[in-house]
């Protein structure tokens, strides 16, 4: 998907979807302490681990102790206060994320090995999700943890929008149309006439099927960011952000 096709229009503040977003729910609970914020929490801690992981990865620490980081850092993030600092009205789930991983990290150093991280308790099942094999199959680069950080976070939360959209085209009985329009999201999908062909559509219809497709892809992208902000006045400073962070 292309940075000009990002969808950056203005976002009511009075949308339904804004109000219930995940990290809305946990700020406004004060202090993360009922069970609404905890669960709507742990929603967002299942979702962005990922960079978090290649974060503590990014800094040396090794495949295991990462993975032990990880695990204890996302626990303290559920059961811990370190919600009573953050500002109400600047607060994102992402920029928060990664001060208090930071906080969390500089901690783990005056305390590593005293005792097993975690307790036994976990919060990712960060073996099943082949963590470290995924870290491996990253292209080498040398950029800094902190742009690491952001650029994973930038693809989990596009695969987050990529994943909604195929399962509403699923639901919808639409799933091979789906797949064969993916490539297009992004604006150079091939050719019109060879997809119509296979799909045995006339190219007028298919256009049109595209342009609702991209359509929604960008309905689902602000959805998606505005359950890590405060405010729909943040989504398009975070779109914005996401394909920095890409670029």
């Amino acid at each position: 998907m292309s940075a000009s096709d990002n969808g950056t229009s203005q976002t009511s503040a009075g949308d339904g979807w804004f109000k219930t977003t995940h990290w809305s729910v946990v700020l406004d609970a004060g202090r993360g302490d009922s069970p609404e914020a905890t669960a709507a929490l742990a929603k967002l801690c299942q979702t962005y681990w990922y960079p978090v992981f290649a974060f503590v990865r990014r800094l040396g620490n090794s495949p295991e102790n990462a993975k032990d980081l990880t695990q204890e850092f996302f626990l303290r993030v559920i059961e811990k206060n370190y919600l009573k600092d953050l500002d109400r009205e600047t607060g994102k789930f992402r920029s928060f994320l990664l001060v208090v991983l930071k906080r969390f990290l500089a901690n783990e150093w005056e305390r590593a090995n005293r005792q097993k991280r975690g307790g036994g308790r976990q919060i990712i099942s960060l073996d099943e999700q082949d963590t470290e094999m995924r870290y491996l199959a990253e292209p080498a680069d040398d950029r800094s943890p902190e742009r690491v950080f952001d650029h994973r976070w930038a693809l989990t939360l596009l695969e987050q929008v990529s994943n909604r959209l195929q399962a509403e085209m699923t639901e919808a009985g639409k799933a091979g149309l789906s797949r064969e329009l993916k490539d297009f999201l992004g604006g150079d999908g091939g050719s019109y006439s060879a997809a119509a062909e296979r799909l045995q559509m006339n190219e007028g219809a298919l256009r049109t099927a595209v342009h609702r497709l991209r359509r929604r892809y960008r309905e689902i992208l602000r959805e998606e960011i505005a359950s890590t902000v405060t405010s729909p006045e943040q989504i398009d400073d975070e779109i914005r952000h996401l394909f920095l962070s890409l670029g």
